[in-house]
């Protein structure tokens, strides 16, 4: 028998066991569940179902904490929905039509087979894909991304010239790039030039290149962008940023699809697709005279404005996965996030937005390599919304010589009777939870050093946790160079390992 398995969503128990027998028959396993609340999502990932049936279901919010799950996976197996309830998941579920197929009942066996067929061959094909395939064009299932998927694949097979709009770090480029892949053009160039970051004198000589002798310092001809370009796509990237003379000149290349090297009278031919792109907002830009309006519409054939990380946070997930996964790939490392950190990601705002991003976690990657970065662990940027208050670290120094007789003379300083108090048992009067959490770390801080003679990575290891992660607690707690003054400088008990954390 087949070892995939189809998920079966359905309170009709009677007609869930009479497609366990179809579905047996045809070389199927099924799992029968009443209610998407039956499943431990967490136990699963979307990929252990070949499939989903979905009939009859009363409850909505499991239903849709389901589906949200299943769409956090690329290519998670498709839905087949039976006719009565098909509009209502596809519109109120937010699913692809092409990803949610309507199944008859009575189950017709032609047709359960043939979808069941196209299901294992397209999770065949993915799963032969290079990783380069899977994760070129946007990232998400935000219903953002996947109407942006939409008119990337409605474009690619024309040479329509496409405009792409958006803050910068929305991935702009990658939008361009996934349009050549998908175009008849993607075995020939595809050429990008940033308009913004050349000056402008230089820009034309960029762009059609240049004979030998042209201006000073051109020993030898040099080719252009649009000569590079010739049959595949040129990237013309912040072109708000272009100089209004090179605007004419650009325009002329577009109209006629000619140009001409800097120093030449000649008119060179040019088969090219143009992508533009700019964060700027062109219409204004017109309206203050500082950008061409028949270049605009010109550019401006078909166009797609990128919308920031911030409108579809709930792709967030997979974006961290995606670069993750493409920065272990390349040599360059890899870190791991914990729930709070994910949570705490989600109500930053992202003015970088993607870009942003991936910068943060090349970042953590480089302080956590390979590790798992808790909400305590971000950047005090992407922390300030989470509920948890951070205690900033003290100016005055610590010091350089560590001992478990410097962790009592900081427990000394708190109330004895607080100190003795059970973790778990509540006073008659109450208790102040923050002071008494903190009364409890302290506590156990102690013994792990006392238990490991003093030595603050054994320390961490006791407690499960990052041996500077437990330095930075012993600066939240204050101990200060007069804490230590009784402390024996000879001690063999001394880490040397945190002197020199100190210091640094």
């Amino acid at each position: 028998m087949s070892e995939s398995k189809i998920l079966v969503i359905d309170a009709d128990t009677q007609r869930s066991e009479i497609l366990r027998s179809i579905l047996q028959f045809i070389d199927w396993r099924s799992v029968l569940v009443s209610e998407a609340s039956e499943l431990t999502l967490a136990d699963h990932t979307p990929q252990d179902w070949a499939a989903v049936v979905l009939g009859k279901f009363e409850d909505w919010d499991s239903l849709k904490r389901f589906a949200d799950w299943l769409k956090r996976d690329h290519y998670h197996p498709p839905l087949l929905v039976l006719p009565e309830f098909y509009e209502q998941v596809v519109q109120r579920m937010e699913f692809d039509r092409l990803a949610c197929m309507p199944l008859d009942y009575p189950f017709k066996y032609a047709q359960l087979h043939d979808l069941l067929r196209r299901s294992h061959q397209q999770r065949k094909n993915v799963k032969e894909q290079p990783i380069t395939k899977l994760l070129n064009g946007p990232t998400g299932n935000s219903a953002m991304v996947r109407r942006l998927r939409r008119m990337i694949e409605q474009v690619a097979a024309f040479d329509t010239t496409v405009l792409v709009t958006g803050e910068s770090g929305t991935g702009k480029e990658v939008v361009a790039r996934a349009i050549h892949e998908s175009s008849n053009r993607r075995d020939k160039p595809f050429v990008a030039v940033n308009c913004g970051a050349i000056p402008s004198e230089l820009l034309e000589s960029e762009l059609f290149g240049h004979e030998k002798g042209a201006f000073t310092g051109a020993i030898t001809s040099r080719k252009g962008r649009f000569e590079m370009a010739d049959g595949g796509t040129l990237f013309l990237d912040e072109i708000g940023d272009m100089s209004l003379p090179m605007q004419v000149k650009i325009l002329r290349a577009l109209q006629e699809r000619t140009y001409e090297r800097v120093g030449s009278n000649h008119s060179v031919r040019c088969d090219v697709r143009v992508i533009a792109a700019t964060h700027r907002n062109l219409e204004e830009n017109i309206i203050k005279g500082s950008f061409r309006e028949d270049l605009f519409y010109r550019l401006n054939v078909f166009p797609i404005e990128m919308p920031p990380l911030r409108q579809r946070i709930e792709d967030l997930q997979l974006l961290i996965d995606d670069i993750t996964t493409a920065m272990d790939r390349n040599g360059h490392g890899s870190v791991r996030f914990a729930p709070d950190a994910i949570s705490a990601l989600r109500q930053y705002a992202w003015p970088g937005n993607v870009r942003e991003l991936h910068n943060l976690i090349e970042r953590l990657a480089v302080l956590h390599p390979r590790g798992l970065v808790q909400a305590a662990e971000l950047p005090l940027a992407y922390r300030r919304g989470i509920a948890v208050k951070l205690s900033p670290l003290p100016e005055p120094s610590l010091p350089e010589t560590f001992t478990v007789d410097a962790v009592e003379t900081v427990a000394m300083t708190l109330p004895e009777q607080q100190m003795a108090q059970d973790f778990t048992q509540l006073p008659p009067d109450g208790v102040d939870l923050k002071d008494h959490i903190a009364n409890i770390e302290l506590r156990l801080i102690k013994q792990a050093l006392a238990q490991a003679n003093g030595v603050v990575a054994h320390a961490a290891k006791l407690l499960n946790t990052r041996r500077t992660t437990l330095v930075e607690k012993l600066r939240k707690y204050g101990l200060q160079r007069d804490d230590a003054t009784n402390v024996d400088a000879s001690a063999d008990t001394i880490d040397g390992e945190l002197r020199e954390a100190l210091r640094a």
